[in-house]
């Protein structure tokens, strides 16, 4: 059944007159604390004006000393105007809005150029709008979500892959547990990534990363992408003791930079860090690596999957190398094949060749 009393109103009713006066007198102090941590103004609606002055009308002169929402003035004038059935309408404050074509204009300018309010001026002085001053510009960004200059030019390190993604590869280390004759041994492996294309190259293992063999893995990365449009340009790395100076200058000797990362900065190279738990995940913890070889095979295999057939959200749900599909209605289980791929371990679907 629902509650026809409030509890407060039940409360009310069975006090005393020293009651109430403790009441009010708890509700008054509890107001004020609350409204210490209120803007200093507060907007009432139409509705919520009228509220207030039934309510408050009846108590006379003690309202001065129980409202707070407003000056006991603004009270006093809403009650003169609503007892003259009219109020005064208030005049819409500034200027008329510029034109459409001037705002959707300053829009343009501040996503193309990425300029704050100043430049923005600048920009219009030159095309010879001069009637529209700094706040204006101000108030039409902020109107459309667009923030201040410096918060859309600042730099960061997802704009910074997004510039040079197509040339910039990361790479990393990461290592499995291969049983060999003489016991359980660590192999070693670097994988180098493309920031913009996801693409993974992956390469031999070793039981002993050393210095030379990581040289022999930037030389060979080197030749694996030499004959690309889109050339490796930079390769970013962790501080590991593994990328000596040696390292870095054979990466220069292949016409490429190097930037290291700073330290304690693991999200920086994140997207080697996810293809490394993908690998292992999805491939390698579900097999028992037994030496080099079998290593090697595991991580080929699943790299081609990666590569050509396995979905990646990044790229619109293809796989980082791939050919656009054309745009069917319905497809058939008859115009489909499935193939397998890590000795069986995960599928994909494509279409028979025509």
């Amino acid at each position: 059944m629902a509650r026809i009393f409030h509890p407060l109103l039940a409360l009310i009713a069975s006090a005393t007159d020293r009651e109430l006066a403790r009441y009010i007198e708890y509700l008054k102090h509890e107001n004020k604390i609350l409204r210490a941590r209120l803007p200093k103004q507060i907007h009432t609606t139409t509705r919520e004006r009228e509220t207030l002055i039934k309510f408050g009308r009846p108590l006379g002169q003690a309202i001065h000393e129980l409202i707070t929402i407003v000056s006991p003035a603004t009270f006093l004038r809403w009650v003169r105007e609503d007892k003259r059935g009219s109020r005064k309408s208030l005049c819409p404050k500034g200027r008329r809005r510029k034109p459409r074509e001037l705002r959707e204009l300053v829009i343009e300018i501040a996503k193309t150029t990425g300029f704050g309010y100043t430049r923005i001026i600048g920009e219009l002085r030159k095309l010879g709008i001069k009637n529209i001053s700094r706040q204006t510009v101000r108030n039409i960004l902020k109107e459309n979500g667009i923030e201040p200059g410096p918060d859309r030019t600042s730099d960061s390190w997802t704009e910074f892959l997004n510039r040079h993604g197509e040339t910039l590869w990361g790479c990393d280390f990461f290592s499995v547990k291969s049983v060999t004759p003489r016991g359980i041994r660590d192999l070693y492996m670097m994988v180098f990534l493309n920031m913009q294309t996801r693409e993974a190259i992956v390469t031999e293992s070793t039981y002993r990363p050393n210095s030379a063999w990581v040289c022999r893995q930037m030389k060979r990365f080197a030749e694996q992408t030499r004959e690309r449009d889109k050339k490796p340009a930079i390769v970013v790395h962790d501080l590991d003791t593994k990328f000596t100076r040696k390292f870095r200058e054979t990466v220069s000797a292949q016409g490429m930079k190097t930037n290291p990362l700073p330290k304690a900065s693991p999200n920086l190279n994140g997207r080697c860090e996810r293809f490394i738990e993908t690998i292992k995940l999805e491939c390698l913890n579900k097999f028992i690596v037994f030496g080099r070889r079998h290593l090697d095979h595991l991580t080929a295999s699943f790299s081609d999957y990666y590569n050509y057939h396995r979905s990646h959200i990044e790229r619109d749900h293809l796989p980082p190398i791939r050919d656009l599909p054309g745009d069917v209605e319905k497809l058939t289980l008859h115009e489909l094949e499935v193939r397998s791929h890590v000795g069986g371990l995960v599928k994909s679907f494509t279409r028979k060749a025509a």
